[in-house]
């Protein structure tokens, strides 16, 4: 059921499998480079020189920087129009400025005298972020010309968790278990640039893959309802925000999410957990790679669900379910003789931990990763309202909401972490458990995680695109005239 694609309905926008796939190596690059920026307050507070308060603070200036930009980027992309398509300049242009500014930050920063530092790591970092946001909102705006089949449209959910989560493992990995050992830890700036060559080459390659996914579907017929031109001035968009509803909701729902993902899967989190309660840092990163595969058998079900009952209902059963398995956790790690926890260490624990590590963190990645095609579907539902094809302002709205909100995400651990006194330097993998940093793991990784998702739930109630609405608008989208006039 998941790939078959022999019976699809030809009034529907149609792509094959290998298309979704290929797209889906644009949200893969972007990752790429998320995955390395995880690594900057270690490298701003290590090598650069920075304290660890002033540093979550600034990081956290610069991702609300990234979030109000995004309404212009996204007016940009609404107006565009060219040779080349609508989306497929800012997915090349947005990877070059991500691979230019990485460059810069992890070879040159460090080495011009300190008074400098930091206005300079403040205009690389805005290049890369606006970089980041090209690429990564046509992620979101993208998925409106590839597909509107119901069926077809949640496949994107399926790639963007396989490659999200092989962008996150295999970053991990070499980071925390080959390059940790090589350089000795965290402090040493030869680390970063290796993992910064790796990233550039990998993060290339998975663009230019992903601008021949899109090729052929981006152009004019497919820009919404193609027989109507959309003229949108900038005072229209406060007029669609106000009467979409659903995509209001959808922002607040994926917000909440958002920060909350930003705080459990912070690195400094990881050292906490991994290095100094379980005395294993390197399972850290070995962890993404064995439990990849029984992850995408989690991601696979929800697919088939959202396939089957649609995408609001994929997002609401599996938020119940990752709320579920990590209350597990929370007591696993309690309770826990976590020191005994290891891939070669085959006793109850550490059945129970990976057991339950892989069905939360499969949970997590449906909840997480769908609202990517939903976003699709709150622009379907534009088109259908008023008429209005506006993909970009949709997904702008989206990162402005996410970003702001999951700026203090950063800002949140490193103030957490430094009330218990690590003001000038972060955790390191090698210091010695304290109830203090246990107390911060469990909070950051647990609690705000749980509370977050039944936030998110309680706005998902209002969210009207379910299966059948979405089946009736995107029907009397369709391309099909003939089927329009029938239809009405």
């Amino acid at each position: 059921m998941l790939f078959n694609t022999k019976k699809l309905d030809p009034r529907y926008n149609n792509s094959s499998v290998f298309q979704i796939a290929l797209f889906s190596l644009n949200t893969a690059a972007a990752t790429l480079y998320m995955a390395l920026m995880e690594y900057t307050a270690y490298f701003v507070n290590g090598i650069i020189g920075f304290g660890v308060v002033f540093t979550s603070i600034v990081l956290t200036g610069l991702r609300v920087f990234d979030g109000l930009i995004d309404p212009f980027i996204g007016y940009i992309v609404d107006r565009t129009e060219g040779k080349y398509g609508k989306f497929r300049p800012f997915m090349v242009l947005g990877n070059f400025l991500m691979a230019i500014s990485s460059l810069l930050l992890y070879y040159c920063s460090y080495t011009i005298p300190r008074v400098f530092r930091l206005p300079v790591f403040i205009l690389i970092y805005v290049l890369f972020v606006i970089g980041y946001t090209f690429q990564m909102l046509v992620a979101k705006a993208g998925q409106t010309v590839m597909t509107n089949n119901p069926k077809m449209r949640p496949l994107s959910t399926y790639f963007d968790s396989l490659f999200i989560t092989s962008s996150y493992g295999g970053t991990a990995l070499y980071a925390q278990s080959y390059l940790t050992k090589k350089y000795g830890g965290f402090q040493s700036p030869r680390l970063y640039q290796e993992l910064t060559l790796w990233i550039v080459l990998i993060g290339g390659i998975c663009t230019i893959c992903a601008v021949f996914g899109i090729w052929s579907k981006d152009r004019k017929e497919y820009f919404g309802n193609s027989n109507q031109v959309t003229k949108i001035k900038v005072k229209d968009y406060f007029s669609i925000i106000k009467h979409n509803k659903p995509i209001r909701m959808l922002v607040t729902a994926a917000s909440v999410n958002k920060f909350t993902s930003m705080v459990y899967s912070n690195i400094t989190v990881g050292v906490i957990i991994f290095g100094i309660m379980m005395k294993n840092y390197e399972l850290s990163g070995q962890i993404g790679l064995v439990t990849a595969l029984p992850n995408l058998i989690v991601v696979t079900i929800g697919v088939m669900v959202a396939q089957r009952l649609g995408q609001k209902k994929a997002f609401e059963s599996f938020t119940w379910l990752a709320i579920v398995f990590q209350i597990f956790m929370t007591f696993l790690l309690v309770f826990g003789d976590l020191p005994q926890i290891g891939l070669t260490k085959w006793n109850m624990i550490s059945i129970l931990f990976f057991g339950v590590f892989i069905l939360l963190n499969g949970c997590k990645a449906v909840s997480n990763n769908i609202v990517v095609p939903m976003i699709a579907d709150c622009s379907d539902y534009e088109v259908y309202r008023s008429g209005n094809y506006v993909p970009g302002i949709m997904g702008a709205l989206f990162s402005l909401i996410d970003q702001v909100v999951s700026a203090f995400g950063t800002a949140f651990v490193g103030l957490v972490v430094a009330m218990i006194g690590f003001r000038y330097s972060l955790p390191q993998i090698d210091d010695k458990l304290t109830s203090s940093l246990k107390m911060v793991a469990i909070l950051c990784y647990c609690f705000i995680p749980i509370g977050g998702w039944l936030l998110s739930l309680r706005s998902m109630r209002y969210y009207e695109l379910d299966k059948e609405r979405m089946r009736e608008i995107n029907l009397k989208n369709s391309y099909d005239d003939d089927y329009r006039e029938n239809l009405s």
